[in-house]
């Protein structure tokens, strides 16, 4: 889902680069923020007719798009790992630069990587920026891949799965190989997520809900055999939220029984809940049904305050009305928040059955709109 904490971030990006300035004053990020140029670029305003694998690969003609991949995994000694990556596309503008250097590429690019050790008690989290134009950052359809410097997402040779991922820094990297268990599920209104009331304020939004995730985790100088289930989401748009909308809370949960659940509460700045709400149910064959805002029902069981400032909701009990299930959600560290450019509580999490309190699941959740501004970068 990261949309408006990461427009923040990306037109950062884009003051850096594109303005060939060592730094950016606040003033014009803000200009830039206020002013979002959608010159050139298509918005989303109805359903379209998708495509894989050609989907997997880029939109240049949507101003924003990402590839995001969050997942459990565990260790052979009974270690248990979260991930999380993401890769940002932001279009700076249409059509063909008007000089002939490389640097004049069209996309600013940025990537989010982060690791909670649950086990070792510790949340680490990394950013990337670049842009596009001299190789250093990019996607491509055929054969998939998107890139950041080293970190990678990409295609088996023969342009199909498994994925290869791979990211690396600080003494941190993982290497794994992404299978689908399930097809992709097309959210929304046929792929087309309506996310406010204002027509083109949309995204087209799929997702495989259920990947075997399988590989090597680099930790303390250690190497440890990793297994587990990730989630890929991928959206593409120009415009989606509103001035009026504060931010969301987003869940994607893996239960044990087979079923996916994804569900996002967009939140208004007054509290109340945005209509557009909405999420998807999906059975362990891989089908889908959607789930409207006042099907699910999602109450916060404490909060947690960062150390950054700002105070998120930690913990929640979710009803799900279609099936009279009733389940609880509980952090496995509070502190999971992502400080960099953009601030927003991205975390792993358990998910287990509200009567009995017997484990039923995994997943992760992402929290927007809670935390005041940016933190000053941490240089990592």
């Amino acid at each position: 889902m990261n949309i408006k904490i990461y427009l923040s971030s990306i037109f950062l990006t884009w003051a850096l680069l594109a303005c060939n300035q060592q730094q950016a004053t606040d003033e014009g990020v803000a200009a830039t923020l206020r002013e979002p140029d959608y010159a050139g670029f298509e918005q989303a305003y109805s359903p379209r007719a998708f495509n894989f694998p050609a989907d997997h690969g880029p939109h240049p003609d949507f101003r924003d798009e990402w590839w995001y991949v969050t997942g459990n995994l565990d260790g052979p000694d009974g270690q248990r790992f979260g991930f999380q990556i993401t890769f940002f596309r932001h279009g700076l503008k249409r059509g063909k630069p008007n000089r002939d250097s490389q640097w004049a590429g069209q996309d600013a690019n940025m990537a989010h990587f982060a690791l909670t050790d649950v086990k070792g008690k510790q949340y680490t989290s990394f950013q990337r920026i670049s842009r596009s134009g001299v190789g250093l950052a990019g996607a491509q359809t055929e054969p998939f891949k998107v890139w950041l410097d080293d970190w990678r997402m990409e295609a088996s040779p023969g342009g199909g799965f498994p994925w290869h991922f791979k990211a690396s820094q600080a003494g941190i990297e993982l290497d794994l190989k992404l299978n689908p268990r399930k097809p992709p599920v097309l959210n929304g209104n046929q792929g087309l997520s309506q996310k406010s009331a204002e027509p083109g304020n949309a995204s087209y939004y799929y997702s495989i809900t259920r990947m075997e995730a399988k590989g090597m985790l680099k930790l303390s100088g250690k190497d440890i055999p990793v297994h587990g289930l990730a989630w890929l989401d991928r959206e593409w748009s120009t415009s989606m939220l509103a001035d009026y909308q504060a931010g969301w809370d987003w869940f994607s949960l893996q239960l044990d029984d087979g079923t996916d659940l994804m569900f996002f509460r967009l939140r208004h700045k007054d509290g109340s809940d945005d209509p557009t709400s909405s999420g998807v149910l999906i059975t362990q064959d891989g089908q889908s049904s959607r789930l409207a805002r006042e099907e699910v029902l999602i109450e916060a069981l404490g909060s947690w305050e960062s150390p950054a400032g700002g105070v998120y909701p930690s913990g929640w009990r979710l009803t799900i009305k279609p099936t009279n299930r009733v389940i609880t959600i509980r952090p496995v560290l509070a502190d999971q928040e992502f400080r960099h450019d953009a601030r927003y509580w991205e975390g792993a999490v358990d998910v287990m059955d509200a009567v009995s309190g017997k484990p039923t699941g995994r997943g992760y959740v992402e929290l927007t709109g809670y935390a005041p501004g940016k933190v000053e970068r941490s240089g990592q």
